[in-house]
């Protein structure tokens, strides 16, 4: 006898084959999607062990792990997550509030996220928002409330969104991003400060004797944190910080402020920090128009690290973020707090970005 443990219907070939047996049953399919029970009998382990492997339970030696996980391969098994939601009262599935998922960091982190709920065993709903208000979040809460979700994560990178956070009723853990440090909500944060410090002391550190600064909307807490940690290292070092211009997270707005700075040029000007590296590829281009050349006549440094700014020309200095980990931290945070755990590290911690040093500050 023939048998093959991967489901899949059968075909109208199967059944002819059927009526030249003469109506005798030909194991070529499997006419039922395999359960538990199959996946236990071919990995050699009981139904108890499956469930526990399905699970994620600890308690699993890591061979018989692997094993059933080979099983579950083999033979294509999906679990029923209606049943199981109804047998344990969880349905494994998170939430996601988002607004501006067009830009590079909310829609970088949203993919984070939703890898690192997969690694989790869980899936993700997700609800895009034009603006996080009171009224928007509230409906959008409510909505996912309705669809069963255990936790949401809030990428609230403005400070409207944080303060209707905190006036909203949340009827399951939440856990917000991008609020920048003193939330009042458990939340997971790059530390924009700092990446702001290291951009403008790598230009100081260069011989530039002040850094201008091109910063973010106002409403972004990430463009004030960032704005914060430039001005900060320009006083520490007694350099009296330049009015900065701001821009809206665009090429265009970048490429506006970078006609206004190519006026400045040997007027004092050297050097740039830009809130985000769209906002920089908008100035890069306005000072070569200028006739500037950067590095030689002003550096640059962009924030975020996108996968273009290595092919800007000059290939931008960038602060990267590292949104794997917010993806991973946040997640970890909010099963924490749904499964009423101490929370594996302090909520509010921020992450450190990293300086990645290319030509635009760099000349050969």
């Amino acid at each position: 006898m023939i048998r093959t443990a991967r489901y899949r219907p059968p075909t109208p070939q199967d059944l002819s084959e059927n009526d030249r047996q003469g109506g005798a049953t030909v194991n070529h399919v499997q006419l039922r999607p395999p359960t538990m029970a199959d996946v236990a009998r071919l990995a050699g382990v009981s139904h108890q062990t499956v469930s526990r492997v399905l699970g994620d339970h600890p308690n699993v030696r890591d061979e018989t792990r692997a094993k059933v996980q080979r099983a579950i391969e083999e033979m294509g098994y999906r679990r029923n997550s209606s049943a199981r939601a109804l047998a344990t009262r969880r349905t494994r599935t998170l939430g996601v509030v988002a607004s501006n998922t067009t830009l590079y960091g909310p829609a970088s982190t949203l993919f984070a996220l939703e890898e690192a709920a997969r690694a989790k065993g869980y899936t993700v709903s997700t609800v895009s928002l034009r603006r996080l208000a009171v009224e928007t979040l509230s409906e959008a809460l409510d909505h996912l409330s309705e669809g069963g979700v255990e936790g949401v994560i809030a990428l609230a990178p403005q400070r409207s969104a944080v303060e209707a956070l905190a006036e909203l009723r949340r009827p399951f853990p939440v856990v917000a991003v991008g609020t920048g440090s003193g939330a009042e909500i458990p939340s997971v944060n790059v530390d924009q400060w700092l990446g702001g410090r290291l951009a403008t002391r790598h230009l100081l550190a260069a011989g530039h004797r002040t850094v201008w600064h091109l910063a973010g909307p106002e409403d972004w807490q990430e463009a004030t944190d960032r704005a914060a940690g430039w001005r900060a290292t320009l006083e520490a070092a007694g350099v009296e910080p330049p009015m900065p211009l701001r821009g809206d997270w665009s090429p265009l707005s970048g490429y506006r402020a970078g006609q206004e700075l190519a006026g400045w040029v040997g007027r004092g000007l050297t050097a740039v920090f830009v809130a985000n590296d769209q906002m920089a590829l908008g100035v890069l281009r306005a000072l070569r128009e200028a006739g500037v050349r950067t590095p030689q006549d002003v550096a640059v440094v962009g924030f975020d690290d996108i996968p273009e700014s290595e092919f800007f020309a000059p290939p931008l200095t960038t602060v990267r973020q590292d949104f794997a980990t917010v993806g991973k931290r946040s997640i970890d945070l909010l099963l924490d707090l749904i499964e009423g755990r101490e929370p594996s590290g302090t909520p509010g911690v921020a992450i450190e970005p990293q300086l990645v040093v290319r030509a635009s500050t760099a000349p050969d």
